[in-house]
């Protein structure tokens, strides 16, 4: 039942996930929500409690219409975690900018939390490819879980080497669970289910676009203990992701030959 409601919260328009999900996961953070109260000040709260008051007149309906997205879910395979139920990742936790739920396919496990994030540009050269195959060889014989972004070049390469190498991986979504994006990627994204996990912190049908794409980098820096960028130019997601870690106190891997190659990752070595 607290699935559900939680749930319906975020579907309710004005409101702040990352703030919904903070509060949460709190003792009592449920309680206090459905109250119109809160533990945290700030003006996520003060803007979501609004929303959450004046659309109390329709709570029921949008509980509703969560119950059947799950149950059409659950029907197709697919899997929930939330922040209120124990197999929410829990390196997620930490961060502040963290998803309420997570949609998935696959398992997700305890020692998932030993992960790093291997991640680069869809345009990658011969030599990007092979830094990533690798260092993702190397990630799977330390015992390490990869995870990625299901894009094409660096992070395609990060995800099938993993396989290969008969390790566990894991791709992030910038869509939706039922949406996978690149369409060419599909068969890769059903092995990773079977070695890993598929997740997706939007709703199931969420098609990609230019917003949903940098909440992917938030999570795929907020489920690893750190992040190595292969290749990137100063425009790429993988640049973004790399100051997301560093925002969300996780290590940063810089390889040489992209601080050689790239300004920005020259002046992100000169950081505090």
């Amino acid at each position: 039942m607290e699935q559900v409601d939680l749930l319906a919260m975020c579907r309710v328009a004005g409101v702040s996930w990352h703030f919904l999900a903070r509060e949460a996961q709190r003792p009592e953070g449920m309680e206090r929500l459905r109250a119109g109260r809160a533990m945290e000040e700030s003006r996520d709260a003060t803007k979501t409690l609004a929303a959450l008051a004046g659309a109390r007149h329709d709570l029921a309906e949008r509980q509703r219409a969560v119950e059947e997205m799950l149950a059409a879910a659950e029907a197709d395979g697919i899997e929930l975690t939330t922040v209120l139920d124990q197999d929410y990742p829990v390196n997620l936790r930490t961060i502040y900018n963290l998803p309420p739920f997570l949609f998935y396919r696959g398992t997700l496990r305890p020692d998932d939390a030993f992960s790093v994030a291997v991640v680069g540009t869809r345009q990658a050269t011969a030599d990007g490819l092979s830094r990533a195959k690798r260092m993702s060889q190397l990630l799977v014989g330390a015992g390490v879980t990869v995870l990625s972004g299901l894009a094409r070049g660096i992070d395609t390469a990060a995800h099938q080497t993993c396989l290969d190498a008969h390790g566990r991986t894991i791709a992030v979504l910038g869509s939706g669970i039922r949406r996978i994006y690149p369409p060419e990627n599909a068969g890769l994204s059903k092995q990773i289910m079977e070695h890993g996990a598929v997740v997706s912190q939007f709703w199931p049908d969420t098609h990609p676009t230019s917003y949903t794409f940098p909440r992917r980098n938030v999570v795929t820096s907020g489920m690893s203990q750190g992040t190595v960028v292969i290749e990137a130019s100063a425009t790429s997601g993988a640049k973004m992701q790399a100051r997301l870690a560093i925002e969300h106190g996780k290590q940063v891997f810089l390889l040489h030959s992209l601080v050689t190659e790239r300004e920005w990752a020259r002046k992100y070595l000169q950081r505090p």
